[in-house]
This record gives C-alpha cells, structure tokens and sequence, in this order.
C-alpha cells in the first residue's frame, strides 16, 4: 500500500508540474483570433490594430480569421466548441454577446456560460447626426422638434436590430418622444438618405459618420459616451447635451472557450493590457472614434452581463425579434 501511494503521488505531482509548465511556456504556437464579421467593418479594424502589439507581447503571431454570418453568431459558435487551450481567441462585441441573446430566438452557445471572459479591448460610442440643411442644431432643439411633429420622426438604421435600430429605440424612450424606424441595407444608403433629408436623424458609428461631419455635410449634435472624443472635440456628451442616462457604447473584448486555464487567461490579460497602454496603439484606436478600455476578467464578465441586461430591455421594449 505504501509503495502504490508514493507512485500514485509522484505521477500526480508529475502531471501538475507538467500542466505548469505547458501554461508557463503558453504561448508556443499561433493564435489564432477570430472575428465574427465580415472583412473591412469595425470589428475586424479593431482585430487588425490589436494583433501586431499583442503578438509582440505574446511572442507569437495572431492571426485573424473572419467568421461572419448570422449577426456575429456563428463566429461566436466556433470559439464556444474550440479547445480550451488560448489557441482560439473570440473578438467579441456587444452586437453579439450582449444584443443577439435577446434579439433572437435561441443561440447556438451561451454567451455567459460558454466563454472566459479575457480582457475588454475598447469603447466606441456613438454620434447622434442630422443633415448638414437641417435646422435642428441641437439635442434639445431634436427632441423640441420630435414633440411638435404631427409625425413620428423618422431615424434611419443599417438594419432591424442593428446598434444604430436600438440606439434610435433607446433615444425616443429616454426622451419620450415617438420616432419611426426606418431599416436599410446597411449604413451607407441611411446616411444618404439622411442628408437629403428624406430621414431626420441617425445615430450611428464615428467611422460610419466622421467623413461626412468633417465634410460638412452632416451635423453632430452629440455623442454617447461618457466623455468627449479625442476626434469630435467640440460635440458634447448626450448627458452634456441635457438628455441624461443616454448612453450607447459599442465594445470589443477578447475572450477564450469556456474551461481555458486562469493562468493562460491571466497571460492574456496581461499581454492585452500591454498591448493597449502603447502610444502608438491608443493613436490608432483614438483615430477610429475607439477608447482603449483594458480591464481584468471579473470584471469583463460583469460587464458582459449588465449590458445583456441593458438592451435585453430596449429589445423587449420594442417588441423585435430575429430567427
């Protein structure tokens, strides 16, 4: 009995330094990120600013993998059922981890339960635009203009259930005001509609919008997030407009299968928030209308769940429902 012990204790004390050092060498091959959207859209610019410097951190490359379809729900799907090893990384965003588990009918993963929250990566808010001809030039002069209207005003969006569908949905419930959503393929086509006055507002994304702002031919009355942007300097924050507990803030966050090792988590969140404090990085983030926002798993994962939460409300509310 003593000597089956002493063997059965030495290989168990062999697999833990063994498992150690697998973690303390991690990582010794690729990574690989997924981003699960289509190429050119926000969510893979932010994967491209983000893989040199963290694969610098890292000492090995991150490659990027586009997995669009399904509103970002099938990308999600293939790192939720991918080892977990920190070999396959998600670039998760609050279109589908925090919108996408109300909006639609069931989810083929679970977007609490079947990932490990890394690291949050950056904040983008939102900008509340009217046509450049339009005689509103404030928050307070839109929602004055919303109460007179014999009709609802109308907001364009790149699509029903979309950020820019339930940022509309959100602003006429904090204003109490009606408006009238009017769904197109895509951004570009509201936005053209939107300066020709055929819509009366959008609110949509800073790279979505920003040329058209600089060009002159969009107004910005406001944006909504917490504090001003580097690249909108003279537009105020909603609450600084006087529509308070309005905000709309686009995110992107880095996180691993469900059952990763917290020391390979921990690495990561480590190499991410390196990553993220260089000058350089921060730069091309603040460019893009983005404010680095680095935190520790806990509290990515609370993150996560109240802004589940959030827009579980605005979806309800509006009565929208995907398949």
């Amino acid at each position: 009995m003593t000597r089956r012990y002493w063997i059965t204790l030495l290989l168990g004390l062999s697999c833990l330094v063994a498992c150690a050092s697998a973690q303390d060498a991690y990582p010794s091959k690729p990574i690989r990120l997924l981003v699960p959207f289509a190429p050119g859209g926000a969510a893979d610019a932010v994967a491209r600013i983000l893989s040199k410097p963290l694969g610098e951190q890292l000492g090995q490359p991150i490659v990027i993998e586009n997995r669009g379809g399904a509103g970002g729900n099938i990308g999600a799907d293939v790192v939720a059922r991918a080892a977990p090893d920190g070999y396959t990384l998600l670039l998760g965003s609050s279109a589908n981890l925090a919108i996408n588990p109300t909006l639609y009918k069931s989810l083929p993963f679970d977007p609490v339960k079947s990932f490990a929250p890394v690291s949050l990566v950056v904040e983008a808010p939102h900008v509340i635009v009217v046509s450049a001809a339009s005689p509103v030039d404030s928050v307070a002069d839109l929602i004055r203009q919303a109460k007179a209207a014999k009709q609802p005003l109308a907001y364009g969006s790149g699509g029903v259930g979309t950020p820019t569908h339930l940022a509309g949905q959100l602003f006429a419930t904090r204003a109490a005001v009606d408006m009238r959503h009017i769904p197109y393929k895509g951004s570009g086509p509201a936005l053209v509609d939107l300066m020709a006055q055929r819509l009366n507002v959008q609110i949509d994304s800073v790279p979505a919008v920003i040329g058209s702002i600089q060009g002159g031919k969009l107004k910005a009355l406001a944006q909504t997030g917490k504090d001003r942007l580097p690249i909108l300097p003279k537009v105020p924050t909603a609450a600084e407009a006087g529509l308070a507990d309005f905000e709309v803030i686009g995110w992107f966050g880095v996180l691993a299968p469900a059952g990763t090792p917290q020391a390979v988590v921990e690495r990561l969140n480590s190499a991410i928030r390196a990553a993220l404090s260089e000058p350089e990085t921060r730069a091309l983030f603040d460019r893009q209308g983005a404010r680095t926002t680095a935190n520790s798993p806990t509290e990515f994962a609370s993150y996560i769940r109240a802004d589940i939460d959030k827009w579980a409300a605005v979806v309800k509310s509006a009565s929208i429902q995907l398949d």
